[in-house]
């Protein structure tokens, strides 16, 4: 697959994760949150809870799937992205905030999602 295609192919499964999202009442209060040292595909509201969100998408299972390569590193850099954001939103400072993973994969020619609500927690990471 071309670079291209994969970028397409990601945005897709972003959309897609975020339509999912938001069909369960989510709110969305920005995507592709970046900096140098991490990025948030998704920031939703659930509620009133905060929820940065991860979007794997894997055409294949050949090297596991999305949620296997949410690393402990990867977990780090959206933590690390999320404590950047938050410093800069003082309106969310006393907001409840969890991490959620969604993996989508490609099944009988049809994406599918598998939701991890509260993936991880910074305990996790500490």
């Amino acid at each position: 697959m071309s670079k291209a295609a994969h970028l397409v192919a990601g945005e897709n499964a972003e959309q897609a994760a975020c339509n999912f999202l938001l069909a369960k009442q989510f709110q969305l209060i920005e995507r592709n949150i970046r900096y140098p040292f991490g990025e948030i595909d998704l920031l939703m509201r659930d509620g009133k809870e905060l929820v940065f969100v991860e979007v794997r998408f894997r055409r294949n299972q050949s090297f596991g799937g999305g949620t296997a390569s949410v690393t402990t590193s990867k977990q780090k850099k959206m933590v690390n992205a999320a404590q950047a954001w938050l410093s800069t939103h003082a309106q969310y400072s006393n907001a409840s905030c969890r991490f959620d993973v969604i993996a989508i994969d490609m099944h009988q020619n049809a994406l599918r999602i598998d939701w991890i609500k509260s993936a991880f927690s910074l305990d996790d990471i500490a």
